[in-house]
């Protein structure tokens, strides 16, 4: 492993990768890292039955993609938001037949609101379609797979391929520099400590479980189940 101001890089096949993601998830925990954002990290970071053209690329598709706005976070279409603004403004009508002005002007501004609300949607919609195109098939030909967030930024890419297999390069900075130095002694004390890094491998056990008839046993996935 290397360490620069850039962040903590190594070079190597798809299991150097993999462990690299486990050791950094795994000193997070250790220095107290415990939020979403661990998590969202956590989630992304290249595991060992995954393919980097694929599920990374998917990961990373779907993290970089434009946020839900108000309306999608409530549940409603741009069509919902539609109707429901042709209903205000027709209230608004009524209210003033009523010269009920201060009533017409409230349910009128609400009309405007889900009009906005419902153009926000379909923009945002519009531009996850664009987003993913263009990622999947442009941006990932020139460009390593990356994860941002709060906590960490991260990038993996392929660098070589031969018939020995593929070398990537994987690089990961934790963004708060205090924390990035504790992270940094940790990863250290692995180096001296850790002879050798067991890595984490998915768990396959619904097929056993079904041919023998039990229920299959609670995973306990994780960064704190690599290591011996």
């Amino acid at each position: 492993m290397e360490e620069s101001i850039s962040g903590f890089k190594v070079r190597g096949d798809w299991g150097d990768v993999v462990e690299h993601g486990e050791r950094i998830s795994l000193a997070l925990r250790e220095v107290g890292v415990d939020e979403d954002a661990y998590y969202e990290f956590d989630e992304w970071r290249p595991k060992t039955h995954e393919r980097i053209d694929e599920d990374v690329s998917e990961k990373t598709a779907a993290q970089a993609s434009v946020d839900e706005g108000e309306g999608e976070r409530a549940g409603q279409s741009p069509g919902d938001d539609l109707q429901t603004a042709g209903e205000k403004l027709t209230e608004s009508y009524e209210q003033v037949e009523e010269n009920d002005t201060e009533s017409a002007r409230e349910s009128w501004g609400e009309s405007i609101e889900h009009v906005a609300r419902a153009a926000d949607s379909a923009s945002r919609k519009a531009l996850r379609r664009v987003e993913d195109a263009v990622y999947r098939n442009v941006m990932t030909q020139m460009a390593p797979y990356y994860f941002d967030n709060e906590l960490v930024s991260a990038n993996v890419q392929e660098v070589a391929r031969a018939e020995d297999g593929e070398t990537f390069v994987f690089e990961v900075n934790v963004n708060d520099d205090e924390l990035k130095a504790e992270v940094s002694g940790v990863l250290d004390e692995y180096e001296s400590e850790i002879d050798r890094w067991h890595v984490e491998t998915e768990k396959r056990t619904d097929d056993v479980a079904a041919a023998e008839g039990v229920e299959p046993p609670v995973e306990e996935g994780g960064p704190d189940s690599t290591t011996t």
